[in-house]
C-alpha cells in the first residue's frame, strides 16, 4: 500500500502566497519518511514536467495524484473546470500519476454553515461532476474520484449517497471529513466499498468536534484550534481503516493530511514523522 502526503500539511491550500517554499515542501516531506506526494493546489510546484519529475527524483518521491477544488455549486463555472483539468491532466499523465480528484470548494458557500444546494444547482453540479469524469478518464486515461467536504453540499452519507446514485464517479474518503459531523468512515467505507478509489487519513479531535456538534464553535473555528488532529490522537480507528484496505489488497493512494491547528507546537515536519511512524507502528 502506498502511503503518501500532501502540501496541505504545510498548511499550502493555495498556488501563491504560501510560507512555505515549494522546493522546502519537498524537501520536507521527503525526510519526513514519504515516497510519494500530491500535487497540491495546481501551480503551487512546478508545472513544468521536466523541473518537476527532476526534483521529484531527486527527493525519491513519487507523484501519487492531485486533488483539485473546485467551485461544483456554481454551474456557471464549469466551462473554466475543463479547461482547467486540460491543462493539469496532461501533467500528471506525464509525470506518471494515474489519479486526480475533485472536491468541492467551501467557501463558496456561507461561512460557517453547511452547504447546500437546491434542485437546480444539485443538476448543476451532477452536471459538472460528470463531465469532469469524462475528461478526466476518457480524454486523459487517469482516474477521477470525488471528496466529500465538510462546509458543501457533498459532506452527509444522504448526500454522499446520492451523489453515488447520480453519477458513475467513485470517491476519494476523507476520514477527518467523514467523522467531523460523527460520521463512521469504516462503517461507510465497508458500504460503498466498490466505489472508494482514493483515501485520504485524518483524524478529529472528539472534544473539539463536540463544541461543533453543541454549537458552541463554528466549523472554521473548529479548523483554526486543531479539530483534524494527528492519526494517533483522535475518534477515528485509524488502524482500522489501514486493516481494512490491507485486507481488501486496495491499490488507489493513501495521503496522509494532517491540517495545522493556529497554535500548534509541532512543526509540520515533526507532525508528518509522527502520523508516519504511528501508521509503521501497525504493521
Amino acid at each position: 500500500m502506498r502511503i503518501g502526503n500532501a502540501p496541505c500539511s504545510w498548511g499550502i491550500n493555495y498556488p501563491t502566497g504560501n510560507r512555505v517554499e515549494w522546493r522546502q515542501y519537498l524537501d520536507d516531506v521527503a525526510a519526513a519518511g514519504y515516497r510519494g506526494t500530491e500535487l497540491g493546489p495546481f501551480g503551487y510546484l512546478p508545472n513544468d514536467p521536466a523541473l518537476l519529475r527532476d526534483e521529484l527524483g531527486r527527493r525519491g518521491l513519487d507523484l501519487m495524484g492531485a486533488t483539485h477544488v473546485h467551485t461544483f455549486g456554481d454551474a456557471a463555472s464549469a466551462p473554466r473546470l475543463m479547461a482547467t483539468l486540460r491543462e493539469l491532466c496532461p501533467l500528471l499523465v506525464t509525470l506518471g500519476a494515474k489519479h486526480l480528484v475533485i472536491m468541492d470548494e467551501d467557501n463558496w458557500y456561507p461561512r460557517d454553515a453547511r452547504g447546500e444546494l437546491d434542485a437546480a444547482g444539485w443538476s448543476g453540479l451532477v452536471g459538472a461532476v460528470r463531465e469532469a469524469q469524462r475528461v478526466i478518464e476518457d480524454e486523459f486515461g487517469l482516474k477521477a474520484s470525488f471528496h466529500p467536504h465538510v462546509g458543501t453540499a457533498v459532506e452527509l452519507e444522504p448526500e454522499i449517497d446520492r451523489l453515488l446514485a447520480d453519477t458513475q464517479i467513485d470517491l476519494c474518503l476523507d476520514t477527518g471529513h467523514h467523522a467531523f459531523w460523527a460520521q463512521e468512515p469504516l462503517a461507510y467505507m465497508q458500504k460503498v466499498w466498490t466505489r472508494v478509489a482514493y483515501v485520504h487519513l485524518k483524524n478529529v479531535d472528539a472534544a473539539i468536534r463536540q463544541r461543533v456538534l453543541d454549537g458552541a464553535l463554528s466549523i472554521e473555528q473548529a479548523f483554526a484550534a486543531g479539530v483534524m488532529c494527528p492519526l494517533p490522537d483522535g475518534v477515528v480507528d485509524i488502524r482500522a481503516v489501514v486493516a481494512l484496505l490491507e485486507a481488501h489488497g486496495f491499490a488507489g493512494p493513501v495521503v496522509v493530511e494532517q491540517d495545522p491547528a493556529e497554535n500548534a507546537t509541532e512543526s509540520p515536519l515533526q507532525l508528518a514523522r509522527r502520523n508516519l511512524a504511528y501508521l509503521e507502528s501497525a504493521d
